[in-house]
């Protein structure tokens, strides 16, 4: 009996515990895009349009960045 003391309040907790982990995974959005990981295992990484695109961030993260960015004086 005096072990329910102590267990119905941690089962309480945790029940309260998970409530807010799924709140908190809802509002994140971790549910948001459900479908999209299962369709892009069927996309091909060999891609022509995937590769240009990937050559272009590379280049894009090389190139030094413009003189706009620096102040005049």
């Amino acid at each position: 009996m005096p072990a329910l003391y102590i267990l119905i309040p941690v089962a309480i907790g945790l029940v309260g515990f998970a409530i807010w982990l799924f709140f908190w995974a809802v509002d994140s959005g971790q549910y948001d895009d459900l479908d999209g990981p299962a369709h892009s295992i069927l996309f091909d990484d060999e891609d022509p349009k995937h590769q240009a695109g990937i050559a272009e961030a590379e280049r894009n993260e090389q190139q030094p960045p413009d003189d706009q960015d620096k102040p005049r004086g």
